[in-house]
């Protein structure tokens, strides 16, 4: 299954059979809103804190995930999930909720498809029959945690990004109909020395850039070979320069076929600065809008890179830099089923 250095290919392809999306008040007014299964209004969603709102988006997310696959939370097997908050408590505390043996993932915002490439390798190997991969994030106890509260009205450059509210869930079977997972490369920790928590893009863009160019190394493809290749997380800024990175490595990817899910979630005049970043990026907008037009015909084979940045609060005050990773999975739907 390992082919070149850094890729699994699935010779049993997992079945992405449902998926659940939940998204929040911002996500609900950008572009992709229909796309998402479940909208809330207001970032409490009824709960005391921020981060029990958030673990409440991670239950519903899988909750919907299950109901549309029509089996019980007893059938699935493992539960691999991840956030951003301190011991990604919201992943846990949901699992417990759950009762599914759990597999805690911190990726930072590559999580989504740290847990879909790990996931796969699972059913792949006959190891679980359901396996459910998940993500969430939450504009508030991002801000909290890694920035400034949302009380203190803090100035952002323009180079800074809006933390996606949203959780992504995607039930892996080792049969069914659906788009199928048929590779994942995972990503070397890349640091270029960059150290501003508000210029993430910059810092994540060659993490990208070094996983894209490892998997089609590895796999030998052209480029070609995918009808979409979308970035995580890298916004405005980060998508550019790693957009121009790739051609410097000999990589070509024609720009309409080269996009980012922090560009996508947002319009152009939403504030959002240089778009939209966090676990649940990649998450919603795979889980929701990716996939929804991959069973529309609109897309046969897409590659998902989700970009991470490995920092804390305690490297950044310890004036570390910030050193970041990409997983990328492949996705493709089978016309011969």
């Amino acid at each position: 299954m390992l082919k070149g250095h850094q890729t699994w290919v699935f010779n049993q392809k997992p079945v992405i059979v449902s998926t659940g999306t939940v998204a929040g008040p911002t996500e609900g007014q950008g572009p992709l809103a229909r796309d998402f299964d479940l909208l809330h209004g207001d970032l409490w969603l009824g709960q005391e804190s921020f981060e029990k709102a958030e673990r409440k988006m991670l239950e519903e997310a899988c909750e919907k995930a299950t109901s549309k696959a029509g089996i019980q939370k007893e059938d699935i097997q493992f539960f691999l999930s991840g956030d951003l908050v301190n011991q990604i408590t919201p992943s846990s505390f949901a699992a417990r909720t759950l009762a599914v043996p759990f597999l805690g993932l911190f990726g930072a915002c590559s999580t989504s498809m740290e847990s879909l490439a790990l996931g796969s390798l699972i059913v792949s190997s006959g190891s679980a029959r359901h396996v459910m991969c998940a993500a969430v994030s939450h504009n508030a106890t991002v801000e909290k945690q890694f920035r400034y509260p949302t009380e203190y009205g803090g100035q952002k450059p323009p180079t800074a990004q809006w933390t996606v509210t949203g959780a992504g869930a995607a039930l892996l079977s080792s049969q069914g109909q659906g788009p199928r997972t048929t590779s994942a490369t995972i990503g070397r920790v890349i640091d270029m020395g960059i150290s501003d928590p508000f210029n993430m893009g910059s810092a994540m863009a060659p993490a990208a850039v070094n996983t894209i160019t490892a998997h089609f190394r590895d796999l030998d493809l052209d480029t070609d070979h995918y009808d979409l290749i979308a970035t995580g997380d890298l916004g405005r800024v980060g998508h550019g320069i790693a957009r121009d990175l790739l051609k410097k490595h000999g990589i070509k990817i024609p720009d309409d076929r080269f996009t980012d899910c922090g560009i996508l979630i947002y319009s152009e005049d939403q504030p959002v600065i240089a778009g939209g970043s966090g676990c649940g990026c990649s998450a919603i907008v795979t889980y929701g809008h990716l996939i929804n037009r991959m069973k529309k015909g609109e897309l046969d084979r897409i590659l998902v890179v989700a970009t991470g940045a490995l920092l804390s609060p305690l490297s950044y005050q310890q004036k570390d830099s910030i050193p970041c990773i990409a997983h990328a999975v492949a996705i493709e739907i089978d016309h011969g089923e």
